[in-house]
């Protein structure tokens, strides 16, 4: 089946709220009535309530870029799903890999805040994805099949679908180094062979996977013409409206 195109930028620790209000006027006029393509943004969260308030009725969607697993408590400088929510986000982005390794985020940690996330109200978006050291050591294959069973685990099939998945090399984050769009195919494609495996057949066919990992206008339509590619997560190339216009440009929905 046909599964719309998914954009969604991660601003990451950039722009507090009079930058992220400017870049997000910008797309608010350079992708006015555009409806092929699903497009989100994560701000930092001090940017959100404002960003919220200027993509009003635009379409683009808001999303957090981490989550705290309680819903409230004391838990200093935490920010609760309930509160992104709340402040407007539809999504939120879950086991970056920075989380991971900056941040030492473990599989079940990530588990537990995919579930905080739908308690929230929210749509994940989970980050998988090997290191170097892994891929040079044959080892992606294993490394998706753990990250995936620890962190979708204890969620119902229509929890799944909803969802989005989003495969980000570690080697190719950030470091001008993207993966060719057949490697992208393949860890895609794997990706969703164990969705089959694993889940009813209807997960498999709905759930989009994204790919992540130095996603630029260069390189986003030969990345998303691969059939098991549904999306980019937009690191850099993100924080400018023009490219990152560009690269939704590049669906190919909107190219067709």
């Amino acid at each position: 089946m046909a599964r719309r195109t998914f954009i969604a930028g991660n601003w990451k620790m950039n722009l507090g709220p009079q930058a992220a209000d400017r870049l997000a006027m910008d797309l608010k006029a350079a992708l006015a009535g555009q409806t092929a393509v699903d497009v989100a943004v994560a701000p930092v969260a001090v940017s959100i309530p404002g960003v919220v308030a200027r993509l009003k009725h635009t379409g683009i969607h808001v999303a957090g870029q981490d989550l705290a697993v309680e819903a409230s408590g004391a838990f200093t400088g935490e920010v609760a799903g309930e509160m992104l929510r709340e402040a407007g986000c539809t999504w939120v982005i879950v086991g970056h890999s920075e989380r991971r390794s900056l941040f030492g985020e473990d599989d079940a940690l990530i588990n537990r805040k995919v579930h905080a996330a739908f308690r929230a109200g929210l749509l994940p978006i989970l980050c998988v994805g090997e290191t170097l050291a892994q891929r040079d050591a044959g080892q992606v294959e294993q490394v998706l099949e753990r990250q995936l069973s620890a962190g979708l685990a204890g969620l119902q099939a229509d929890q799944l679908a909803a969802m989005t998945l989003a495969y980000e090399p570690v080697w190719a984050i950030g470091t001008g180094r993207t993966a060719t769009p057949d490697q992208a195919q393949e860890a895609h494609a794997f990706i969703r062979g164990w969705l089959r495996k694993t889940a009813p057949a209807f997960v498999a066919d709905q759930l989009r996977i994204q790919y992540g990992g130095s996603v630029k206008p260069a390189n986003a339509a030969s990345l998303l013409r691969q059939p098991d590619v549904d999306g980019a997560l937009v690191g850099g190339a993100s924080l400018k409206a023009a490219d990152f216009v560009k690269i939704i440009e590049a669906a190919p929905h909107m190219a067709a």
